[in-house]
């Protein structure tokens, strides 16, 4: 079904619902944005039109824009936009502050209260005496998986990610990832057979660079799978069905509060926002806050 839903049928969906409807329009990825967004904006002041993906979003906001359509906005992930510096620009046309959304919810305190939830304090302790925080430990291995990421999509290779088994490539008593089982666990779970490994190590490689934020590389559902493996036995003593990375992630969506968001970027460019756009509104007035 999702494959029907057309830009053009977003950005028509769109403008029937403005004769019923005069707040703002916001258009995201995927129902779990809606998730988040819907507790850190204002329900009254705006509603939200899933795209399904970040291309379809984009696109139905321009055809909007071309219309010279007023009050919609689009928030979508970053991906690896800032690093290519290939963001487009449109002031209706708002990015997460690093990654994805999922990333903005690691690096959030809501990281800190599913610890507490799901982790045993003695195995945090002890891991950050022999090695490292957590949240540190989650982006230098889960770096190594964005990096791959991101040269599948900036060569074409059309690696496949979705559904991966990360324990294939993950040491699971330090969760360092072993970048050519990483690749080969990739390439097979992609069927790309033709691939050469060692071609694609060396682009990976290449592509890698300190000056690089690891805010940016990391995709979000990479560090909750190792986050998933790690609270088997590093952090915790769960059982694998207890903690799923589907589990994690929505857990981690709910220890998510408005305040954290109060203090990201994305929520001053929404500011913004509302102020080149009057009367159109999505923040909560600080009396509704209160």
């Amino acid at each position: 079904m999702r494959e029907f839903i057309t830009p053009e049928f977003i950005a028509n969906q769109i403008r029937m619902r403005r004769s019923a409807y005069s707040g703002t329009f916001i258009i995201v990825e995927g129902s779990t944005d809606t998730r988040v967004y819907e507790r850190c904006l204002d329900n009254k002041k705006c509603n939200f039109e899933i795209a399904n993906n970040k291309d379809k979003a984009i696109a139905a906001l321009s055809i909007l824009e071309r219309d010279n359509f007023t009050g919609v906005l689009a928030i979508v992930d970053a991906d690896f936009s800032r690093l290519e510096g290939t963001l487009p620009a449109s002031q209706n046309l708002l990015f997460t502050d690093y990654h994805d959304l999922e990333i903005m919810l690691i690096q959030s305190p809501a990281l800190d209260k599913l610890m507490r939830e799901f982790g045993s304090e003695e195995k945090i302790n002890n891991f950050y005496k022999l090695y490292q925080p957590i949240i540190i430990n989650l982006l230098e291995n889960g770096k190594l998986i964005g990096y791959l990421r991101w040269v599948s999509l900036k060569f074409n290779l059309s690696l496949k990610f979705e559904n991966l088994t990360y324990s294939k490539f993950i040491d699971q008593k330090t969760l360092k990832v072993d970048i050519a089982k990483l690749i080969k666990a990739v390439k097979d779970h992609s069927q790309k057979p033709a691939l050469i490994e060692k071609d694609i190590q060396e682009k990976l490689e290449n592509l890698q660079d300190n000056d690089h934020d690891p805010l940016q590389v990391c995709c979000g559902h990479d560090l909750i799978c190792i986050l998933s493996i790690g609270l088997c036995k590093i952090w915790g003593t769960w059982n694998s069905n207890d903690v799923k990375p589907e589990v994690l992630e929505i857990s981690l969506r709910l220890a998510y509060e408005e305040s954290y968001f109060r203090d990201t970027q994305l929520y001053k460019l929404i500011q913004g926002w509302e102020q080149n756009n009057q009367p159109y509104q999505v923040l909560s007035s600080p009396s509704s806050e209160n």
